[in-house]
């Protein structure tokens, strides 16, 4: 089964554990948003879209917190044959709440926190951590 959203958190998680500078990923929207977020929360130093054909690629220049990844686990939560659902309040906390859930809503893609003050519910996508 095909599951782009595991694979590019995958490949972003490998290449921290390998020390590499950066990372290219095959690009989507959904991918794109995602890397919004890392950006955001200080995961990955930032991402860069480039254009080529038959499809453009994501490339991440990866952070390191002195020697050590800034990501430590990813875990992906709902997949293409089980889609895992909820309300904003049942919303679940990557651990403990030091990490970050990324949620598909009807408002866009966010994290755990954005929704709970959005106060909507839906796709949970992943958890970063």
């Amino acid at each position: 089964m095909n599951d782009p959203i595991a694979d590019m958190i995958i490949r972003i998680k490998n290449a921290l554990m390998a020390r590499h500078e950066t990372v290219v990923v095959p690009h989507s929207r959904v991918k794109e948003e995602i890397s919004k977020i890392l950006v955001a929360n200080n995961y990955v130093e930032s991402y860069q879209v480039e254009k080529k054909a038959p499809q453009s690629d994501l490339v991440f220049k990866l952070r390191y917190v002195g020697k050590v990844p800034a990501i430590t686990d990813v875990k992906r939560v709902s997949k293409p044959g089980r889609r895992v659902y909820t309300t904003s309040a049942k919303i679940p906390k990557a651990l403990g709440g030091y990490g970050i859930t990324v949620v598909s809503t009807s408002k866009g893609i966010m994290t755990d926190k954005e929704a709970r003050k959005q106060n909507v519910g839906g796709e949970v996508l992943c958890q970063i951590w």
